[in-house]
């Protein structure tokens, strides 16, 4: 019993840490004024919250790219990483958005438009949508990121009609108290104000009172004979104001209904008929300000699928971004300040784009392309991520399943290059940064090739990542229904083929040239299988050192045009051309390349030197692929190949080295022994057709 009381204590006391020490206090309006002097940020804008947000949980700036990565998307600090988002493409998508929030933030335009995420399905723009929202209500729980309201007390002392239940009524927009004070006050305080901000932006509010809280200020300062300080002393309390989608305050989801039955109330509000019998139709008190915009006042208004709503009901968007207020049927215009984000898929954005009557409505609309990732190791890692979330402890990932299933749906995402020099495999690997330096291949051209090619930007079309996950988790079950512990690429292509034409998201017209992507994987694979093994079954670093230094002193005498001596009879010689072409040719350098490919290694080896470093041939990728290649090509023709697809053909104690070997590399030991199989049959039948 006391242990449970002292983890109850360790849990209340953890808890009251992470709630603001001011949470439940009722402030001043002068106390409100001296915290603006101290603290001017206090009184942010929407936008102007939102953008210090990103920059307040950290950024890496990647020069190269030229691209910021926020790391409220990139770690994900408040979940130990669960919810990070991979890949160049996700993170430039990210870092647009954040641009339009900042400039918007100095009022340079984008705080009146729509930020209009646009994307194929499970692009991760909703799952970024929501960490946005997320994210902010945290930040406002943090004391860089507080915000404050207001409400009004003691009504019933002065206005005889008041419902005795109203007597104490909050800011139904959660307005900020600034707008408490008249206008022309209210721009004596701000430019003080501004006069001591430390920002990029400057802080402006000349928003009016809603007209509820406008109704209590015409009738307190009647009262008082408009003296101004009695109002805002004696019914005027300033409390602590945290985003909450839950309580559905300053963040609102908006999510489109039946479109038969839309109702601009949804978004503006509606008469409060319990109350319609206390105040009467016409009393501002008798409003209820339940609209998703009232909602989000002061924070983030989601729009889920938002261009499935009617164009009729779009329509109130355009007073809600243009204007910054809405206009309830048959009340008052209210002043509104939130980012308004937007999600759609590329269907719904397609036939919207071609309809003219949209043109008001596009015109207030700031697209983000939010597209698939392009590089299938990162893709691989959205994998991964998933089934560290998930509850799989007794599967092992064989090496090269997640990568081989992201290679997969990056190929379908892609467009086809319009070059005999580049296919699409070898774009696929360039994009994931695998240029070699001999290699003339330039991905920014690629890029801007496939933007003017693609209908409206690359990655924008291709397999989701659903469909993939989806299958993997089919495998996975699959593989459990059978004891098999292990989930390997061809358990996944094999659910993959099965399973493609019965995805609702896979166009029949993609079906065979997805089938053709997915043949091209499985060569991938198979290349990647038969390295491993080669690796276990030949690999020795002595003689590839060996080697190494050979090749090099070969090279050097190439290129200096000089003898070297032979190693057994020690009589100077010409360097052994076929030698050299024997390793270049496992890299498929062409003959007409040589040089140059000995010139880069030469000038490695140079570089290392200078630098102090000893040569390692194994330093060097591209070197120690073809030295590898080529002990396979010299030993593979003493290994039985055909036996490996039995384990009773072959020694045991051979195969079990084998098989350690592969364990090292990270297979599990069923894992190993399948692709010692596969790699095994498919050299041998290699062999065969080369008899």
């Amino acid at each position: 019993m006391t242990s449970d009381t002292d983890t109850l204590e360790r849990l209340s006391t953890a808890y009251q840490q992470s709630m603001p020490e001011d949470l439940r206090t009722a402030r001043s309006f002068g106390w409100y004024l001296e915290e603006l002097t101290a603290d001017p940020k206090i009184a942010r804008n929407a936008h102007q919250r939102v953008a210090d947000m990103f920059d307040y949980y950290g950024t890496t700036y990647d020069e190269s790219q030229g691209l910021v990565e926020y790391h409220l998307a990139s770690l994900d600090p408040l979940n130990d990483g669960e919810n990070t988002f991979y890949g160049r493409v996700v993170h430039q998508a990210i870092h647009e958005f954040v641009n339009k929030v900042k400039s918007g933030s100095r009022r340079l335009g984008p705080e009146r438009r729509i930020k209009l995420l646009l994307g194929p399905v499970g692009s991760g723009k909703s799952h970024f949508d929501r960490q946005l929202r997320r994210y902010f209500e945290e930040y406002t729980l943090k004391q860089d990121g507080r915000m404050y309201t207001f409400r009004w007390t003691n009504l019933c002392d002065v206005i005889r009609d008041q419902d005795p239940s109203d007597d104490v009524v909050r800011s139904p927009m959660n307005q900020d108290p600034l707008v408490l004070l008249p206008i022309e006050q209210r721009r004596d305080v701000i430019d003080a104000m501004n006069e001591a901000l430390d920002a990029p932006y400057t802080i402006q509010n000349e928003q009016a009172l809603d007209p509820e809280s406008e109704f209590y200020m015409d009738r307190l300062l009647a009262h008082y004979e408009d003296d101004l300080q009695a109002v805002l002393e004696n019914h005027v309390e300033v409390v602590r104001l945290v985003a909450d989608e839950n309580k559905r305050q300053c963040l609102e989801t908006f999510e489109p209904k039946d479109k038969k039955n839309q109702d601009e109330t949804e978004l503006t509000g509606d008469v409060n008929y319990s109350k319609i019998a206390v105040y009467g139709e016409s009393d501002p008190r008798a409003f209820d300000y339940s609209g998703a915009f009232c909602n989000a006042n002061r924070g983030i208004f989601s729009g889920e699928e938002l261009l499935k709503l009617q164009r009729e009901f779009l329509y109130d968007f355009l007073h809600a971004t243009q204007e910054q207020t809405i206009k309830p049927k048959n009340n008052p215009r209210i002043d509104i300040d939130q980012v308004i984000v937007g999600r759609t898929n590329m269907p719904e954005y397609k036939d919207k784009k071609g309809d003219e009557k949209m043109e008001a409505f596009n015109d207030r609309t700031k697209r983000i392309d939010f597209p698939y990732v392009l590089s299938y190791e990162d893709e691989a890692r959205i994998y991964e991520k998933m089934l560290e979330n998930a509850d799989v402890p007794d599967i092992h990932v064989e090496p090269h399943t997640l990568e081989m299933a992201g290679l997969f749906g990056v190929l379908t995402r892609i467009e086809e290059p319009d070059s005999d020099r580049v296919d699409l495999l070898s774009k696929a690997k360039a994009y994931n940064g695998e240029i070699d330096e001999a290699d003339d291949v330039d991905v920014k051209k690629l890029r801007e090739e496939a933007d003017q090619v693609a209908e409206i930007g690359e990655g924008m079309a291709g397999i989701s990542p659903r469909f993939i996950g989806d299958e993997m988790a089919e495998a996975i079950m699959d593989s459990k229904h059978r004891e098999r512990g292990y989930l390997s690429p061809l358990t996944v292509f094999t659910f993959f083929e099965e399973n493609l034409e019965h995805h609702g998201s896979i166009p029949e017209a993609e079906f065979e040239r997805y089938y053709r992507y997915l043949e091209r994987v499985r060569e991938e694979y198979r290349e990647r299988a038969i390295e491993d093994v080669r690796n276990a079954l030949a690999y020795d670093v002595e003689e590839i050192q060996r080697q190494g230094e050979k090749y090099m002193d070969h090279v050097m005498a190439h290129i200096d045009d000089a003898t070297i001596e032979d190693e057994l009879t020690g009589r100077e010689q010409e360097p052994d051309e076929t030698f050299l072409r024997a390793v270049e040719e496992e890299l498929d350098i062409p003959s007409d390349r040589k040089d140059d490919f000995r010139q880069e290694v030469s000038n490695w080896v140079s570089r290392r030197a200078r630098e102090g470093e000893a040569f390692d041939p194994t330093d060097n990728e591209r070197l120690r692929r073809a030295l590898e290649r080529k002990l396979w090509e010299d030993k593979k023709h003493n290994i039985n190949f055909s036996a490996l697809v039995s384990a009773g053909e072959i020694d045991d104690e051979e195969r079990s080295a084998w098989i350690d070997a592969l364990v090292e590399q990270g297979y599990s030991e069923d894992g190993a022994k399948e692709v010692l199989e596969f790699a095994g049959a498919e050299v041998a039948r290699s062999e065969i057709e080369d008899q």
